[in-house]
């Protein structure tokens, strides 16, 4: 079977969804079959090789097509730049399938698959986010065979609008499972990464966008400094974010006054085992005020921290709570730095409860592998082809 993977993507990008992109398109290729990737030609400030950046095996092919990117040249009009890049790659991907083979074109991005519903059929799109006028994507919905989703709630909204419930398959995003099982301890981690050895490590991976919330989780650090609290032998480390994303948290953390924060930027994601590894506990302080945290969101963090056997401090919110509870994790109150404070001292402090829930999000995330999820959506997919 051969697949290909539409994807508008800056290839290797510093974003999440660029490993979910790569390591799906090795998995399908774990699976046996024929993959191609086809991205645009962009401006990268990342030189390195994909495979390599993302540590995945050549296992499948990446197409790089033309497409006019004017974001490097029209930073100040980065809507329109974006917006501009992403139709006419959309155009040209199209055109491509009209010389190419497939059994199942494949994307996350609705524009190349509009075009292509015109003279294709074989089309399966994986939805993340739900348009804020469905109505727009009605040809698309009428015209794709398959779609699959990261939650639950995107599921309810497809079949509230008229989809079948035989054309959706709810597959939350997955991690590498001996990518982050490292052999070096915590100790040798922090050496590793010139981590302080004496004191405890409170982590947040990703971007510092506000629906992520991290912003709530540099408030609940105010908690943390001498004399406020009694854990005072505690250093927050944020990892990730763009240069503008952390110049504006370094600011914030002057105006906080706090001392008790590391910003180190975004590292490579073969690193992030380590800085896992490193820490003592591991937050995802997600927010409730936008629709993509509260029911879209499947984090690629969540699954990772899930592999690193300690501690996880997390948002109570319907799309976490389609992968975490109260038995792997402790789930605090959204958008609240007192509560979520409270919280990383209820792990601090009870080490059975920790040691509990960090062995059961263990036990539970070796069910969401990306060679599980790609099983998962081929059978979904060739389960009704075959009753087609």
């Amino acid at each position: 079977m051969r697949i290909i993977y539409i994807a508008d993507i800056r290839l290797p990008t510093e974003k999440a969804h660029g490993i979910q992109i790569m390591k799906m398109c090795e998995a399908f290729g774990f699976q046996g079959l024929n993959i191609e990737l086809i991205i645009p030609k962009r401006f990268n400030p990342i030189k390195k090789n994909p495979f390599e950046y993302y540590g995945v095996k050549r296992n499948f092919e990446i197409k790089k097509i033309f497409s006019f990117d004017l974001t490097f040249f029209w930073p100040i009009l980065r809507s329109l730049s974006f917006w501009w890049q992403s139709f006419w790659f959309a155009i040209f991907s199209s055109l491509q399938m009209l010389f190419k083979k497939s059994d199942i074109i494949y994307s996350r991005d609705s524009l190349p698959l509009f075009f292509l519903s015109f003279f294709r059929e074989n089309l399966v799109y994986e939805i993340h986010t739900f348009p804020k006028t469905p109505f727009l994507y009605k040809r698309i919905f009428k015209r794709v065979k398959k779609f699959i989703v990261i939650t639950q709630k995107l599921k309810d909204l497809l079949l509230k609008i008229g989809i079948s419930e035989d054309k959706i398959l709810v597959a939350p995003d997955a991690v590498d499972l001996k990518e982050f099982e490292i052999e070096e301890s915590q100790k040798q981690c922090r050496k590793k990464l010139n981590l302080p050895l004496d004191k405890k490590i409170v982590l947040y991976t990703g971007h510092l966008f506000e629906w992520k919330g991290a912003t709530v989780l540099l408030e609940a650090a105010r908690n943390f400094q001498f004399p406020i609290s009694n854990f005072q032998n505690i250093l927050f480390i944020f990892v990730g974010g763009t240069e503008k994303d952390i110049e504006n948290f370094k600011l914030k953390i002057s105006n906080l006054k706090l001392n008790n924060v590391l910003m180190v930027g975004h590292r490579p994601h073969m690193e992030i085992p380590y800085w896992l590894k490193a820490a003592d506990i591991l937050v995802l302080p997600n927010s409730s005020k936008e629709k993509i945290s509260q029911f879209y969101t499947s984090p690629l963090k969540m699954f990772e921290y899930m592999t690193s056997q300690k501690p996880i401090v997390a948002s109570d919110l319907p799309s976490i709570r389609e992968i975490l509870n109260e038995n792997n994790a402790i789930l605090v109150r959204p958008d609240d730095p007192r509560v979520l404070a409270e919280g990383i001292q209820k792990a601090l402090k009870n080490k059975d409860l920790s040691g509990i829930i960090s062995q059961k999000a263990y036990s539970d995330v070796r069910e969401y592998t990306w060679q599980k999820r790609a099983k998962n959506i081929l059978d979904f997919i060739i389960k009704r082809a075959r009753e087609k």
